[in-house]
């Protein structure tokens, strides 16, 4: 059919930029609001088909809509992310959430060897 010219492109398309095009898989549904490709990459080309800041999605994302819109339908793109889904990426999470704390006591000991109170600028008070 000449409709599922945008799953051969986004198949044709992905392929060419990964590492492992065996496992590249697109699913095509259509529905009342329009055309669904599900894009299905090996674990590893996740990072390639996305890009930097979703931006190889995006780019593939408007190209699907201008060939759409050539046949007067709507295309939409879903990447299926790999089983297990998103996971800390390399340990970041655990740093980022000790980081607010440490930098939180060292600005208490700061000021406490400048002869401040760790108070928030308010002397202690002895009765």
């Amino acid at each position: 059919m000449a409709t599922e010219k945008d799953q051969e492109f986004v198949e044709y398309v992905v392929k060419a930029m990964v590492d492992h095009p065996d496992d590249v898989s697109t699913k095509r549904s259509v529905d009342e609001m329009g055309v669904l490709i599900e894009l299905t990459v090996h674990p590893e080309d996740m990072g390639s088909i996305i890009g930097k800041e979703g931006r190889t999605a995006k780019s593939l994302r408007t190209l699907l809509r201008v060939l759409g819109a050539k046949n007067n339908a709507r295309v939409n793109l879903k990447i299926i992310e790999p089983e297990g889904g998103r996971g800390p990426a390399r340990g970041f999470g655990e740093e980022k959430a000790e980081q607010p704390i440490k930098a939180e006591e060292s600005k208490k000991e700061e000021k406490s060897a400048r002869g401040g109170s760790a108070l928030g600028g308010k002397d202690e008070i002895q009765l």
